[in-house]
């Protein structure tokens, strides 16, 4: 058989490569799917194998292991800046353990998100990573009753396996540097209600507000879309009362900004006549010409424990929820409240 050229018509096996290299089929199949330099006898067989022109052929090799390396990741969307930096430490640390990833958006639709998930198993994917689980609907509870690999970052759902951030903890921080800074007239914009990250941060801040003697009324606590204009919807709601909040916070940076806007837009500086305070730490969250004051949500991690986790639990292991801690980040946007 000639192999390694142009005039080469046959698909080169592990074989071939075991017979030039002097050992035995499983060596080179053990070498060749790890990554990284290795042993000079490591070296010699990748060597050996380029020259070979070998390639290795996925759909044969998943009929053998039942497994094709490959993980599916939903996201509502791509473009939010949180959960394309999540998907990048998720795509990194795959590739690192030798699985590829197929990203699909469904824009926390729910006909959308079984829809993609149906195309991604026809993929004969291993396991999947949710960063778009919702708290009023059972799809999760259905995927775990189909014995489907998966786990869950970003939003948790009841106890199924999830690497988020602990945003409970993150809603108490916020409201306990609001309330330090003398606040007590304090509003949140709460984010989408299905949504555990938003639920669960506000959660956080009314408990600690409550357990400091802090009225909030339900007309203070505003539910939005995680993106500037509906901070902006929010706020104006907000300012439209007979007294208006001293101090916002929106469970999402960019609900935050937009919060900002609003106030500036009615003759009030943030910074001096209001506080603000989001939530993530975007990278935006520090140039803007008043600093957001923020929890840091640590994004890359959650990405990168996710896939840890699925690896694990491909491997039989039993996964339960994992808290990331948060961070309180002050800066100019949150300031003590006038006399």
């Amino acid at each position: 058989m000639t192999v390694g050229g142009p005039e080469n018509f046959e698909r080169v096996t592990l074989r071939d490569v075991a017979r030039l290299a002097g050992v035995h089929v499983s060596t080179v199949s053990r070498v060749l799917r790890r990554r990284g330099h290795g042993s000079d006898a490591a070296q010699r067989i990748r060597r050996i194998a380029d020259e070979l022109g070998y390639r290795p052929d996925p759909y044969a090799a998943s009929l053998r292991t039942q497994r094709t390396s490959t993980f599916g990741v939903l996201v509502p969307a791509l473009t939010d800046l949180v959960l394309a930096t999540i998907y990048d430490a998720i795509e990194q640390t795959a590739k690192e353990r030798g699985y590829d990833t197929f990203v699909a958006n469904t824009r926390d639709d729910l006909d959308e998100q079984r829809r993609r998930v149906d195309l991604l198993l026809d993929r004969r994917v291993d396991g999947l990573i949710l960063g778009d689980a919702r708290l009023d609907s059972t799809f999760v509870d259905e995927l775990a009753a189909r014995d489907v690999p998966f786990v869950l970052t970003s939003r948790r759902h009841g106890e199924h396996p999830s690497v988020t951030c602990d945003d409970e903890l993150g809603g108490r921080l916020a409201a306990q540097h609001l309330l330090d800074l003398g606040h007590r007239r304090v509003a949140v914009v709460a984010g989408e209600p299905y949504a555990s990250t938003g639920r669960d941060r506000t959660r956080g801040f009314l408990d600690v507000c409550r357990e400091s003697g802090v009225r909030v009324p339900a007309t203070r606590v505003v539910h939005s879309r995680f993106d500037v204009a509906g901070g902006r919807d929010a706020a104006e709601r907000l300012l439209a009362a007979r007294t208006p909040p001293t101090a916002v916070f929106a469970v999402n940076d960019f609900a935050a900004i937009g919060v900002m806007g609003a106030l500036r837009d009615h003759g009030l500086r943030v910074g001096e006549d209001a506080a603000v305070v989001g939530y993530n730490d975007v990278p935006i969250a520090r140039e803007l010409p008043i600093p957001l004051s923020t929890v840091r949500s640590p994004l890359r991690e959650m990405g990168e424990q996710a896939v840890t986790a699925l690896c694990a639990r491909l491997e039989g292991q039993e996964i339960g929820a994992v808290r990331l801690a948060p961070e309180m980040i002050r800066r100019a946007s949150s300031v003590p409240v006038r006399d």
